[in-house]
């Protein structure tokens, strides 16, 4: 079996994240990361080829991510954990690309790689988190998607997922070749072992661009994009809060009143 985990190179959620002037995100002057919902595509990935391969499967993982020059950062760690191979697609045309440009350069790259029989993703990214990259991923891959599983079952050619939603479970299964994505209830993602990192240098990363994937720079790109931010806004400061006091026996009321206000109870 073959495995394409797609993973994102994201701003780190902890760093003074801003934005450029054309209101894109500002990915050069903060430190990025894996995308920390994509660590349990690529950890449901790995769960995968440990079952079958207990069972005497032979899988192969290969991590796609389109970014920057440093988004290579982001597949050395998914080689870390145990997949066993990287591409990188990184062009300057594809700066500012939204989901439908994304989830098409992702397609062309899934064909280029080959012979495949299931693409995992996690269920959005830590920056954008629009979440619909996987089902357009599927459409233009003319394959099912089985998205948002908090649980995953491969059997045979069968893949079925526990998908819970705020008032119902549901059980979806499709049939292989597919697109999954996974939600970060699937399981918790590993830590790259001192092993595992040392391994990581001899696998090997594949660096394509979109002329090698026969895609045209005009369907990319910031000036090709169905969606735009118009506006942004800085978060302001954040205030000290109400605070209750009970020096004449009316704070517990006052509590209660508070968390009332605000839906709490």
């Amino acid at each position: 079996m073959n495995i394409v985990v797609c993973v994102k190179y994201v701003p780190d959620a902890t760093a003074d994240r801003r934005f450029e002037d054309d209101n894109t995100v500002d990915r050069a002057g903060v430190d990025g990361l894996l995308s920390e919902l994509d660590e349990y595509a690529v950890e449901q990935a790995l769960q995968i080829k440990e079952k079958l391969g207990d069972a005497g499967g032979d899988v192969e993982i290969t991590v796609l991510s389109v970014g920057p020059d440093e988004a290579t950062d982001a597949i050395r760690k998914a080689l870390q954990m145990g997949a066993d191979k990287g591409v990188h697609v990184v062009d300057d045309a594809v700066a500012g690309s939204d989901a439908p440009a994304t989830s098409l350069v992702l397609a062309e790259a899934v064909k280029k790689i080959g012979a495949w029989d299931l693409v995992v993703c996690g269920m959005a990214s830590t920056d954008g988190s629009m979440g619909v990259v996987p089902a357009m991923l599927s459409e233009r891959l003319g394959v099912p998607g089985v998205t948002l599983g908090s649980e995953i079952d491969l059997d045979g050619d069968t893949v079925k997922i526990r998908r819970d939603g705020d008032t119902a479970t549901q059980t979806v299964e499709g049939t292989l070749p597919l697109v999954l994505s996974v939600t970060d209830q699937s399981g918790e993602a590993r830590y790259p072992s001192f092993k595992g990192i040392m391994a990581a240098k001899k696998k090997p990363m594949e660096t394509w661009s979109l002329a090698d994937l026969g895609v045209d720079a005009d369907l990319v790109g910031l000036s090709a994009a169905w969606t735009v931010v118009e506006g942004t806004e800085a978060r302001p400061p954040r205030t000290q809060g109400e605070v209750v006091t009970d020096e004449d026996g009316s704070g517990a009321t006052a509590l209660v009143e508070f968390l009332a206000s605000k839906k709490f109870i």
